[in-house]
């Protein structure tokens, strides 16, 4: 998913959490506003399988989405862990 492995000692209990779309911000919240934290979930998760290296958990997402256009750029910044970005190719099937 991204070049970055995130600790738990990399994710402060506030830490920004920022959707770019073409250089527009989309969604901006914090962790602290996650319905379940991060350690919630993990230990949640854990009552039923133990979590293996490059095991992905995904928690949802604040609101302010929508489409996603062919050529658009899009950035994900979570403060701490840094930012990942990618460019939409529509599927030519």
């Amino acid at each position: 998913m991204g070049p970055v492995v995130a600790s738990p000692e990399s994710l402060s209990d506030d830490a920004s959490i920022e959707l770019r779309v073409n250089g527009e911000t989309r969604q901006a919240s914090t962790v602290a506003h996650m319905i379940f934290l991060v350690p919630e979930l993990i230990e949640e998760i854990t009552t039923y399988l133990t979590l293996e290296p490059g095991d992905v958990i995904a928690t949802g997402t604040p609101e302010g989405v929508g489409p996603l256009s062919d050529g658009d750029h899009v950035a994900i910044e979570i403060e701490g862990v840094g930012t990942l970005e990618h460019s939409v190719t529509q599927n030519q099937s």
